[in-house]
């Protein structure tokens, strides 16, 4: 990086939409970090957001950066930009955090971390759900070896989002700029899949699109095989009716078993172990939930961010770790559209996501 950090991390937004008022709540709660700027090519929202949070907003990528001069630049834009975007601003050498997915296409996202390697730039992925603190709990205990052999891993995202909601945002549930429940709202149980169970081998899936009229899909099942022998399952839906129902993850091993759920992986609802251990005393008192202040989990996210940037250590989510989870959904896409079993690492042939209707990548 040839910029000095500043003694406060300066963030600029990029995309003032939904997402866009978590990262000023989250950001705001830290003395050493400040959002700084924001840009949006929609002068409405750009004046709305400007209003509401007292922050500069552009409609000028250029001239945000040049007149705030940003440490991180957060890229809060539609899916299917989130590659083209971070390409477009590498050249000004700052630091990147992405809502989730880094981007749609693969070769897309080893362009992004080879022109960030080459620039010192650090790139972070938001994936906010892994400081839960069920979820940072569990990851303990398999770390831990609690579990002895690993067996199954499974995850089920029984969410609704109806025809309005898809109507909303001409983008929303489109192949080159969303993707469908898999690739959205999916994406963070996904993660969180691999992280708890490691590589995976190969995957077998079927998607459907049942309730809405979308390009992609509202129902995917995958059956995974992971590189330790373990198996796993994805079911994830947008097509609960009439409301969300969980987002849940569950480990099962030799020696224990342990189950999260809640909307977001956010309550603890089993932990059982054949072999008791200290941790197990508070963890029903202390880590079975999420605190109820809003962003609460975004705020553990930045947290980690401060610390690599100003520390220069690696954080819990960069680019090579976003990598995995749009490898996975990438294959399962793969999977559904042949018919065949898809085995990582590999590169897409038959996937449509992150590809426009005219075929281009």
């Amino acid at each position: 990086m040839n910029n000095m950090l500043h003694e406060k991390v300066k963030f600029a937004l990029i995309g003032c939409g939904a997402i866009a008022h978590k990262h000023v709540m989250a950001i705001k709660r830290f003395n050493n970090a400040e959002v700084i700027g924001a840009f949006d090519i929609d002068v409405k929202s750009a004046k709305l957001f400007e209003e509401k949070y007292q922050i500069p907003v552009f409609t000028n990528v250029d001239e945000l950066i040049k007149k705030t001069n940003p440490d991180v630049l957060n890229i809060l834009t539609p899916s299917g930009l989130h590659g083209e975007n971070i390409l477009e601003l590498i050249h000004f050498n700052k630091h990147f955090i992405v809502e989730k997915p880094l981007a749609l296409r693969l070769d897309q996202i080893d362009r992004i971390l080879e022109e960030c390697d080459k620039r010192g730039s650090k790139i972070f992925v938001v994936k906010q759900n892994r400081f839960n603190p069920p979820v940072q709990k569990l990851k303990e205990a398999i770390d831990r070896g609690r579990f002895g052999k690993l067996v199954l891993g499974t995850i089920r995202v029984r969410w609704s989002r109806d025809q309005l909601y898809y109507n909303q945002k001409s983008w929303r549930g489109t192949w080159a700029f969303d993707g469908g429940v898999l690739t959205n709202q999916a994406s963070h149980h996904i993660d969180m899949l691999v992280w708890m169970m490691g590589d995976v081998e190969s995957v077998m899936a079927k998607t459907a699109t049942r309730l809405v009229k979308i390009e992609a899909e509202d129902l995917g099942i995958a059956i995974l095989k992971f590189r330790n022998e373990a198996l796993g399952v994805i079911e994830a839906t947008t097509a609960t009716r009439p409301k969300d129902l969980e987002g849940s993850i569950s480990i099962l091993g030799e020696k224990g078993s342990v189950e999260i759920g809640g909307f977001f992986m956010n309550e603890l609802k089993s932990w059982n172990f054949s072999e008791p251990a200290e941790m197990d005393k508070d963890i029903w008192s202390k880590f079975s939930k999420v605190p109820g202040e809003s962003a609460w989990n975004h705020s553990e996210f930045f947290k980690d961010v401060i610390i690599s940037i100003h520390n220069g250590k690696k954080g819990l989510i960069d680019g090579l770790e976003g990598r995995k989870s749009v490898e996975l959904i990438n294959a399962i896409y793969e999977s559904a559209e042949t018919g065949k079993e898809v085995f990582l690492r590999f590169v897409p042939k038959e996937c449509r996501l992150g590809v426009t209707s005219e075929g281009k990548r």
